[in-house]
Formats: structure tokens, sequence, C-alpha cells
């Protein structure tokens, strides 16, 4: 059974929860979900589990999280109010807490209005800093005092680095989880390094033009693309490059560091630095039926729709949760599948691109309807995972890549922003499992770039052939005696201590 259970709480915008008229306890948590009775109590300890607040972050400590279940701990999940919200509306009610089994659900606000846009990452990555840590403190405390087991660990997302000073404060021991490659982690902690060398200055721009390659199997990138100067608005760009800064020193704080990715998929990166243990590609389970912490419902009837195509025939097409795409780009996207004459399979969130044209939308949909399926979001790990798929057009966020590796699909790269230039490089120019696309001079795709790359990316079968081998390499690390496997038992046997 599962009980949610209001807390009073002040208004997500006040500075600080000190300052509120309510009590600090309950200021925290704005609802806990928690499955009573049917499991007996956990053998190990109780570990909080704190992603930063994206659709990309959850994902893989969700995933996390039911490993540690599977070895006995019990998980108290952290998101904001906001997103705690969404992954609660996307879950169907029906079985939802056997589906969570030993994970409790929590909230925090996260310092942000209501109204105020939550994609918009240099909002979010100024407010969490100062408004969460105060309501982290408060929820350990309210769970203390609810009767839970004392948290023994903090694990929480290397982007959160501030969370560590607070289990530190409250003698809580800390695991640090990096979601991204190895690759964008080790750049970040280059940093000081490429200050020194004359490559970036003091501010995080780069002093000159020219392609970095920190170490031999590493993936080139142009300084131009460092991920802290793609987040956004470039008069946010201090914000970014100060919160990477900072997350750097917090980092002394974690005993161990761990991410989701394989050692053979990033040799250079770990040869770097081989105290970055990689447990990955994490999956929460073989056949799909654990939540991971979507924001949106997952459309299920697309499986179905796979189902009657013939094996290596469908164009899968997915932005992730945050891209957005103007009415123009839109449509040379949708008229390059089309000309592409394949079926595809598209994900548009409902916030995807505004001011389309309707009468334009319903004419193109009439055109595809026998050949293409357009959906809001689906369950990406089945469609990657089904034979129908030959290839992905993705952003390249580093869960959809390799959520691509793990199932040996080739991928038409076409990166949005952060370290998702990055993830092209590795698809690219070390796996060389993918193309990307090329955008005309004035920044556009066309139609016929988009046809063309598709047809090129699903008939070379030495892309295929390169997926497979690395989907099997991928397999072999996170099976028994692997690499991954073997690390993720030394994290096991640190968070039982």
């Amino acid at each position: 059974m599962l009980v949610s259970v209001p807390i009073p709480s002040c208004s997500p915008h006040i500075a600080s929860p000190a300052d509120c008229a309510c009590n600090r306890a309950a200021a925290a948590v704005r609802r806990c979900t928690r499955r009573e009775g049917g499991r007996p109590a956990m053998a190990k300890g109780h570990v909080l589990v704190l992603p930063m607040p994206c659709q990309g972050h959850v994902v893989p400590l969700m995933e996390l999280s039911h490993r540690l279940v599977d070895h006995g701990f019990q998980v108290t999940f952290v998101n904001t109010d906001v997103d705690h919200a969404l992954v609660l509306a996307a879950m169907a009610p029906e079985g939802r807490g056997e589906a969570l089994r030993g994970i409790h659900l929590a909230s925090i606000p996260d310092g942000l209005a209501d109204d105020e846009d939550r994609k918009d990452l240099n909002k979010l990555v100024d407010a969490y800093p100062r408004h969460m840590p105060a309501y982290l403190e408060a929820l350990v405390g309210e769970m203390e005092a609810a009767g839970r087991p004392r948290v023994k660990w903090l694990v929480a997302d290397f982007n959160m680095g501030w969370s560590f000073e607070v289990a530190k404060r409250l003698g809580i021991r800390v695991a640090s989880f990096w979601p991204a490659s190895a690759a964008c982690l080790a750049i970040m902690l280059k940093i000081p390094e490429l200050i020194q060398n004359g490559v970036l200055n003091d501010k995080g721009w780069p002093e000159r033009e020219e392609t970095l390659r920190l170490a031999p199997g590493m993936p080139p990138l142009h300084t131009s693309l460092l991920p802290w100067n793609n987040a956004g608005a470039p008069d946010g760009q201090h914000i970014i490059f100060h919160l990477v800064c900072r997350n750097n020193k917090f980092s002394d704080h974690a005993e161990m560091t761990v991410c989701n990715s394989f050692h053979d998929a990033e040799a250079g990166a770990f040869k770097l630095f081989p105290n970055i243990l990689p447990i990955g590609p994490l999956l929460a389970d073989k056949d799909f039926q654990r939540p991971v912490g979507n924001f949106l419902p997952e459309d299920m009837s697309c499986l179905k729709w796979l189902d009657a195509r013939p094996d290596g025939s469908v164009v899968y097409v997915a932005f992730g949760s945050m891209a957005i795409f103007d009415p123009r780009q839109f449509q040379e996207l949708a008229e390059g599948l089309e000309l592409a004459d394949r079926p595809f399979l598209w994900v548009v969130r409902p916030d995807f691109t505004a001011g389309l044209n309707k009468e334009w939308l319903d004419e193109f949909q009439q055109r595809v309807a026998g050949t293409g399926m357009i959906v809001s979001w689906c369950s990406q790990q089945q469609v990657l995972a089904h034979p129908a798929v030959a290839c992905f057009v993705s952003h390249c966020g580093w869960n959809s890549t390799m959520e691509a590796v793990r199932n040996g699909v080739p991928v038409l790269c076409w990166p949005y922003f952060c370290e998702q230039f990055l993830d092209r490089s590795y698809v690219t120019n070390v796996w060389r499992t993918g193309l990307a696309v090329c955008p005309g001079e004035d920044g556009v795709v066309t139609k016929e770039e988009v046809r063309c790359k598709v047809e090129t990316v699903i008939g070379d079968a030495g892309f295929r052939k390169r997926a497979r081998r690395l989907k099997d390499t991928s397999w072999r690390c996170i099976s028994e005696g692997g690499s991954s496997h073997k690390n993720f038992a030394r994290f096991v046997d640190l968070l039982s201590e």
C-alpha cells in the first residue's frame, strides 16, 4: 500500500527555511511516498539518493537505486517537489508499491517560484545550492523523527556537490555518482590545468580556438563546445562554470565516485582518472518493469506498432527532455523523415516546439499515417531493445547514448547542448557507430540532410557491425566477472561498512 503524506511547507521561493513561520522540519518535505508492510526490515543501511533535478539525472540514479535495493539497502530517493509530482503522475497507480519495492520517494523545494522555467539551467543551477541545503538537512531530521532508520550514506549526483557538505555536517558518509561520460568529468576536473596552460581564462572561456584531446582514446572536442559554455544563454555562463568549479572542490568529500559507463567504452578517460569507477551501463531490470522516474507517462502503444514492422526497418527519433526545436527546424526534420521513406517512431514532447502551423501539421500526419508514429513519450529502453529499430536519431544525452550502445543501435547524432557534443564525438570519432547531422550556414539541418544521413547510417554495414561489437562488450562488463560488475561489488561493499 502506498500512502502519500502531505507535510505543511513554506513558499518554495523563500530564501531561507529558517526564516519561515512554519516548523523547519515540516518545511523540508512536501510529501513522502512510502510503502507500508510486506517487506521485512532491511539488513543493510539506509541510503539517501539525490539527483540533480533534471530528467536525464533522475533516470540513472533511479536505476542505481533499484540495484541497491536488490542488494538489501533501503533507499530514500529525493526529488524536488515539482519533479516528484511529475514522477508520481507518470507512474501507473496500480502496482506502484510493488514496482518501487524498497525505494521511498521524498521531495524538497528547489527554490524556484511555481511559474519559473525549470528548463532554464542557469536559473535552476543558481537557485538550488542557495535554497536546497537547509531543506535537505530538515528532511533527514524529519525522517528520523518519524522513526525511519538513520541515514548512513548519501549517494548524490556529482552536480549536487553542496549536498556533500550537508551530509558531512550530519555525520553521513558520502559517495558521488557521475551521470554523464567519464570524459566529460575528466575535462571538468582538468579545468585548473587548462587555465594554467592558457587554454581557458579564469572565467571558463577559451583563450584560443583548438581541438582538445586529453589522452589517447578520448574523444576530441573543440574549445567552442565545452559543456559549461553551451548550457544556456551566454549571460548565465558564469553560473554554470562556478557550479562546476565548486563541485570539483566538493568532490573531496566523497569516498568513492561511480559513473554510468563501462571501461572499454572510455578506456582513455579511466586511465587518466582511475579513481572514477564505471558501473554501467545501468539497467533497472531486464524486463523493463521497474519505474525509472520518467516525468511523462509512457505511450506503450508504440511497442505494438513496432511489433508489426520488419526487423531493422524503423528510424527511432527522440531528443530527450530538454531540447527545443523552432517551427522551421521541426518542419525540416519531419519532411526529412518523410523523404527517407522508412517507418519512423518520433517522440514529440508537448513542449518540444511552439508555434507550429496546425494546418501543416495535420497534413503531414495524414501523409505519414501509414508509415510514421508520433508519441509524446515512450519507454525508450524497450524501444531501443526492439529488433525493428534500425537507427536512433538522438540528441546524444549520455543515457540515450548508453542505451543505444547497450542495444547495438547505430546513431545519427544531433546534439543540443552541454556535454552532448562530447558524446557525439564518441559516436563519430572513437566508437564509429554513427554519423552526425551537419547544419547549414543558417544553423538549420535541412530535410535533404536528414534523409541522406538516415540512409547512410542504416545502409552502412560497418556502423551495425561496430555497434553490435560495442553492445557485446558492454554486456560482458556488467555480467559476472566483468569490470563494471566488479566495480559495483566494490561500491556495495563500501556502502555496507
